[in-house]
């Protein structure tokens, strides 16, 4: 009966969809957030001058501050568009797929 019931999801095409566009959403934003780190990192390998520069003449801020908090920001930020569409999108998606596999 649950193998049944598994293939009946399975089969779905709107599980298909659902996968693949959680799939696809979940390696765009891993992605970015790779070349976020890493060229926060390599910056800081090749460059740390640029990020030991004052924001400003006689500040004591450094442009890397400002940088770092992007990148901790756009964590959130991506994190924020994931669930977002995973709230509004996928939860519509699952629903049909529950209410298809149903009936």
């Amino acid at each position: 009966m649950e193998h049944d019931l598994i293939a009946s999801i399975k089969a779905n095409p709107k599980f298909a969809e659902l996968v693949h566009k959680k799939t696809s959403l979940g390696w765009t934003l891993s992605i970015i957030m790779l070349f976020i780190y890493y060229g926060f990192i390599l910056l800081i390998a090749f460059n740390p001058q640029f990020l030991g520069t004052p924001v400003s003449e006689g500040s004591t801020m450094t442009i890397g501050i400002p940088v770092g908090v992007g990148v901790i920001l756009s964590a959130f930020v991506l994190t924020g568009f994931y669930v977002k569409r995973a709230n509004s999108e996928f939860d519509d998606l699952t629903r049909q797929v529950v209410e298809e596999t149903r009936k």
